[in-house]
């Protein structure tokens, strides 16, 4: 029996395969601290439950339309107005299962097999594997943590060829927590008219901003040129701790929507009704949980990046927003551990949760095999706990 070339060629995620090897050695009695997976440790605020409660209690439990709920497209275009500046009728919001699957239905509605897409490294890992699902070709730029790991014009020039279709960018980033400025976007917006381009723009980490500095803009709001080829990805799991919804939207010039409403009708028929009731709720409910939750993670930003720098032989950029600390261990590289070296991330990875049952994020599949990612979105007691013990492993390298 002959499966499938394409999907044999994908490979399974790495963060979850992690956070699936942690959970195992829970099961067995251990005493495991993950920083692995990127999900908010909140429970979903009482008053998003209760709409969903009362879905159910309702009766609100059957197909919806394809795309959405009018009622849920509607809060979208009333969230990205006064949050992000951007106008948008309900012909242009479709609501899918998660943000994840918003990116998927993108990549499917605008790539033809051989279209490639420019993905700054590092990156969210499921980016290029999407984009190869899809047909198309992942193109990696490998940004520089001297440039806040931002796309330069001169890397997308160097990228783009004629079977370039479209740019991937997301802001604030996941792994590196860095927050693209007005300016930083500004280059990809010129090069993307120019070069007449799409732009996927993630930006599922929003509303989860530490540095006062720094605002999120989305990229759509740059002017008319760079709106009509843009399209905006977001959702409700990080922002609001709704993982388990599975919710999320793409919003985007109306010929795109219509492919992906397209797509999505003959792949899963519509998203979930409730969680549709509770993401409205979320939108257009008080929105105090979410600064409640914004202000918790940054105080784990602060104790986690001053842990991490009185480390010797790691580095890391204090992280602007997302909840995730992306870290370089390369100098630790040739070092040993009980006679065991170490001469990369995944090594480092691997004997940390062997030996000091602490699991985290090998970043060769985000692009960049000498960092590690720590994701805080952890109580702070297991924040230290971990730290503690990472400190340890790394003081006995010899």
């Amino acid at each position: 029996m002959e499966l499938s070339r394409k999907a044999l060629s994908i490979k399974a995620s790495t963060t979850l395969a992690i956070t699936a090897k942690a959970a195992e050695l829970k099961a067995s009695g251990e005493d495991v601290v993950s920083f692995a997976v990127g999900e908010p440790d909140f429970d979903t605020p009482q008053h998003i439950r209760q709409a969903g409660i009362d879905a159910i209690n309702e009766g609100f439990t059957r197909y919806t339309p394809a795309s959405g709920t009018i009622e849920l497209k509607k809060a979208v275009c009333k969230k990205l107005k006064e949050d992000n500046g951007l106008e948008y009728e309900i012909s242009q919001i479709v609501i899918s299962n998660g943000a994840k699957h918003s990116l998927m239905n993108a990549f499917m509605a605008i790539l033809n097999d051989g279209d490639e897409v420019i993905i700054p490294a590092p990156y969210w890992l499921s980016y290029s594997a999407m984009v190869t699902i899809a047909g198309g070709v992942p193109v990696l730029v490998y940004t520089k943590k001297e440039n806040n790991f931002m796309l330069t014009r001169e890397e997308l020039d160097r990228a783009c060829t004629a079977k370039t279709k479209a740019i991937m960018l997301t802001t604030p980033s996941n792994p590196t927590g860095m927050i693209a400025s007005a300016e930083d976007l500004k280059v990809v917006a010129d090069f993307a008219v120019e070069k007449d381009l799409i732009v996927i723009s993630d930006e599922i980490y929003e509303k989860l901003i530490y540095n006062k500095d720094k605002k999120h803009t989305s990229l759509a709001s740059l002017g008319k040129e760079i709106y009509d080829r843009t399209i905006v990805i977001n959702g409700v799991s990080k922002s609001y701790a709704m993982t388990g919804w599975r919710i999320g939207y793409a919003a985007c010039p109306p010929a795109i929507a219509k492919c992906i409403s397209s797509i999505q009708s003959h792949m899963t028929s519509n998203p979930n009704s409730i969680a549709q009731k509770a993401t409205v709720a979320a939108l257009l409910g008080p929105q105090d949980c979410v600064e409640e939750m914004r202000i918790e993670f940054e105080k784990r930003c602060d104790y986690i990046y001053e842990r991490e720098e009185a480390i010797e032989g790691i580095s890391a950029l204090k992280p602007e927003g997302a909840f995730y600390l992306f870290i370089d261990v390369s100098a630790l590289f040739g070092k040993k551990y009980m006679g065991v070296e170490i001469n990369s991330a995944a090594n480092f990875a691997e004997q940390l949760l062997d030996s000091k049952k602490v699991a985290l994020v090998p970043c060769a599949d985000f692009g960049m095999p000498d960092y590690i990612r720590i994701s805080y979105a952890c109580s702070i007691d297991n924040i230290k706990k971990g730290m503690d013990r990472i400190e340890e492993f790394v003081k006995q390298l010899n």
